[in-house]
């Protein structure tokens, strides 16, 4: 069996994976309904309910499914280092902070106005910066940062070879692009991304592909041999 292969047969989840995810997807319906029943909103968008558990689910089996390799100090500071600089671009880019418009609305926590996964939202907005928590995002945005952690310590024989391998490969060079192009696409501005409609199902599927080819990290040879056997 090839190398590629058997990645993507790794992929597939067992038995016990899959009643496992059976528990978690009824307790997410659960916690819908719940909401559903208590808040009564008026659903016009039921696009906008399902995004969270998608980015939430999606980072979950990514960090079940990847385990950094131990490293030394000197090159666990480094993947640290570029990790959290990875998580502070997305979260600019996607609208968790931000430069504020000088008009100052204060700190509040948004609890039963935004659906479970949006909310509870911690949203402030001040004369020189803004930001909006949203809790879906900085659970997607802090799985990116930990697989690109994990990709940078897989790749180190030593410090430097594990910063230049990040972007020797496809799924570290894409999702680094695309990742940042997906935080374009669901919202530039703090505040205005919690509050106003914007196209989360394009960078949703922007941020699953990103999650999977993280932890699939195909290089060009595994593509060449897909497109082989294609």
């Amino acid at each position: 069996m090839s190398t590629l292969a058997g990645r993507l047969d790794a992929l597939r989840p067992g038995r016990q994976t899959a009643v496992w995810w059976a528990v978690v997807l009824n307790t997410e319906l659960l916690i819908m309904l719940a909401y559903v029943a208590v808040v009564g909103p008026d659903v016009t968008r039921p696009l906008f309910y399902v995004v969270p558990f998608v980015w939430v689910n999606a980072a979950l089996w990514a960090v079940f499914r990847v385990s950094p390799r131990p490293v030394t100090g000197r090159q666990r500071a480094v993947a640290v280092v570029v990790a959290v600089g990875y998580f502070l671009v997305l979260g600019y880019a996607g609208g968790l902070y931000g430069g504020s418009n000088g008009v100052s609305t204060g700190l509040r926590v948004v609890v039963t106005a935004l659906p479970p996964g949006w909310g509870p939202a911690v949203i402030y907005g001040g004369t020189a910066v803004q930001f909006a928590l949203l809790p879906f995002k900085l659970v997607g945005y802090a799985t990116l940062a930990y697989l690109v952690y994990a990709t940078v310590v897989e790749t180190a024989s030593s410090v430097v070879g594990g910063v230049l391998g990040l972007f020797s490969c496809v799924s570290c060079t894409l999702p680094v692009i695309v990742g940042v192009l997906s935080g374009f696409v669901g919202g530039t501005g703090a505040v205005a991304a919690a509050a106003a409609g914007q196209t989360y199902g394009l960078s949703t599927v922007v941020f699953v592909v990103t999650v999977v080819l993280l932890v699939w990290r195909p290089t060009m040879a595994d593509l060449r041999g897909l497109t082989a056997r294609g």
